[in-house]
């Protein structure tokens, strides 16, 4: 570790960003998600380090410190790609309750699950593990929509985002505290309402930084704003990561604020040129974070995890679990096409923050990590296997609405 360089370093560290821009290119070309590749490159360069002798430890707070980052500004990029109107009322309404139904049977049936292959582990404790699995990954959902229908992508960037906020909220409430009781409950609900009145003073705050801010630093100043409203919204167990979502569909959507005073204090065109700037930011710096969060997170699996029995037993069971679910509730109950939204269930970032965020008192010692390696892979290769398919659908019949969902 000693012997290495800074040019070495360097040359590392920026080889690593272009080879990621590469992945992204051919992610448009052949629909294998980025993430594959990033986890592929790490494991890789594992196996490189070993034989080169270089020995290099990954502090789990390290991982943790970019999965929060990198969740925030992911969850901000999807805030600032939705377009809230209301012939979209029923989309959003739609994906709302995809998102939110599919996560609580997601986390029932694989807590019932772990518990049924580790009998002697608390129920309590299977609910905290299950939930990081049962939360779809919108840092996977966003970069491997593009080739997606108008109506079909904002669905599941929709849903995917709402299942992260809901699902952290969720894992706050049941690692709060080793006992539960019916005032944490209480604050739990109290909250939501407690949570977007801050959103809204958040908002307008942060517009005023943007847009009335004479000094040239701006835009990373925002950015460590929101940092300190999630982190300073996690010590009071309030939903904060709904905050960031609402701050960036605040600024795509500021046409609709119909209040004359505001608009004369915000004028459209100084909002269109902020929105511009921070979708390119934002766009870039999540792409950063994503690339070495997926890259230091493969590089820390050990891929020999993966022939261990329970692993591929429970992991099997769990992705089982999660693509049934999903078909039963498309098809039955929500009657919506079933392709390729059927296919987009991966587990990322979040599901890898959460899992290192479980605490000591609520840890399953039998537990095998490379469960979670597991599902990972295999609910993007499912991802990848349904946008390879959808690229062969008949495009003429695709405009006119004519196909079946079938």
């Amino acid at each position: 570790m000693e012997n290495l360089s800074a040019y070495t370093v360097l040359f590392t560290f920026c080889g690593l960003i272009i080879l990621s821009y590469l992945f992204s290119v051919l992610n448009r070309a052949t629909r294998i998600p980025s993430v594959l590749l990033l986890l592929g490159t790490g494991i890789l360069l594992r196996y490189l380090s070993g034989i080169m002798g270089f020995t290099f430890h990954i502090p789990p707070t390290l991982i943790e410190m970019i999965g929060t980052v990198g969740l925030i500004m992911i969850v901000l990029e999807a805030g600032l790609d939705l377009e809230v109107s209301r012939e979209k009322l029923p989309l959003i309404r739609n994906s709302f309750f995809s998102g939110m139904i599919i996560f609580v049977l997601s986390t029932l049936a694989v807590a019932g699950l772990i518990q049924w292959f580790l009998p002697e582990t608390p129920i309590i404790n299977c609910i905290v593990y299950a939930i990081p699995l049962s939360i779809v990954s919108s840092a996977i959902v966003l970069p491997s929509v593009h080739h997606l229908s108008v109506e079909k992508k904002e669905f599941l960037i929709y849903e995917a985002s709402f299942s992260d906020v809901l699902g952290i909220m969720v894992f706050n409430f049941f690692t709060t505290a080793p006992t539960i009781s019916g005032k944490d409950v209480t604050w739990f609900i109290a909250s939501i309402p407690v949570g977007i009145v801050l959103s809204v003073a958040v908002c307008f705050f942060l517009m005023l930084l943007l847009i009335k801010n004479r000094v040239n630093i701006k835009f990373f100043l925002v950015f460590a704003v929101l940092i300190v409203v999630y982190a300073g919204g996690k010590m009071m167990h309030l939903p904060s990561l709904l905050t960031i979502l609402l701050f960036g569909m605040v600024v795509n959507n500021w046409e609709l604020f119909r209040w004359k005073p505001l608009h004369s204090y915000f004028s459209i065109q100084s909002v269109d040129e902020v929105r511009g700037f921070l979708k390119s930011i934002t766009a870039e710096s999540a792409f950063l974070i994503r690339t070495f969060f997926f890259i230091i997170f493969g590089f820390g699996m050990d891929i020999n995890l993966l022939y261990d029995k329970q692993v591929l037993l429970l992991g099997s069971s769990i992705v089982g679990v999660l693509f049934v679910l999903r078909f039963v509730y498309l098809r039955v109950v929500h009657r919506y096409d079933l392709f390729p939204e059927l296919f987009y269930i991966p587990r990322g970032l979040v599901t890898v923050l959460l899992f290192y965020k479980i605490p000591e008192w609520q840890h399953i010692d039998q537990f095998a990590e490379g469960i979670l390696f597991f599902v990972i892979l295999a609910t993007s290769l499912i991802m990848m296997l349904g946008a390879m398919l959808y690229r062969d659908r008949p495009v003429e019949l695709e405009k006119t609405g004519e196909l079946s969902s079938e």
